[in-house]
């Protein structure tokens, strides 16, 4: 009779953030499907608990010549143009990844956040590649396929070019505004 040994090791899961709702569905359901044990629920179990790497990317803005009017004119995107845009695209990753960080750390689970430029379907599948991610969690928007193709989708590419397993989180069936109730007495 033979016996094995089971060696436990931390599973890296990254999870894509943006500023849609499904996005932020996505991260709070792998929070609360794949980090049922984190740290502070759990005594002792830091170790092995886990951590979540939050990836946003923005894409990087075109400065390119623009055609204006009839005759072709062109316009050229001025450097302060160029430099208030980039802040705005900084000031906009900061809150995203800050409200993801929150989310985690309302759910007690550690987190890290990376923020990239490029082509977010690109670098999110070099970032699995080069972390040595086990599983990236993406959200999908519930496109049809006809808008997906002609928008393309991200979850879509990184499930067929991602260096692990890649889990693609669908928006509840029934997605419309949230209604509260409240009991009058």
């Amino acid at each position: 009779m033979e016996t094995s040994t089971t060696v436990q090791t931390k599973t890296r899961v990254m999870v894509a953030v943006d500023e849609s709702d499904w996005s932020s569905y996505a991260l709070t359901w792998a929070l609360n499907h794949l980090f049922i044990n984190a740290p502070s629920t759990v005594e002792g179990s830091e170790a092995e608990a886990g951590m979540v790497t939050l990836i946003h990317v923005t894409q990087p803005f075109q400065h390119i010549v623009y055609p204006l009017g009839p005759a072709g004119a062109t316009y050229y995107v001025s450097a302060s143009v160029m430099e208030s845009v980039k802040k705005a695209q900084d000031e906009s990753s900061a809150a995203i990844l800050s409200r993801a960080l929150q989310i985690c750390k309302d759910r007690m689970v550690k987190a890290e956040a990376v923020h990239l430029t490029g082509d977010p379907k690109d670098m999110i599948c070099q970032a699995t590649e080069k972390m040595h991610v086990d599983l990236l969690v993406v959200g999908s928007r519930g496109l049809g396929m006809v808008k997906r193709a002609f928008l393309g989708s991200v979850s879509n590419y990184c499930a067929h070019h991602a260096a692990c397993p890649v889990m693609i989180v669908k928006p509840p069936r029934w997605s419309g505004p949230k209604v509260s109730v409240s009991s009058s007495k």
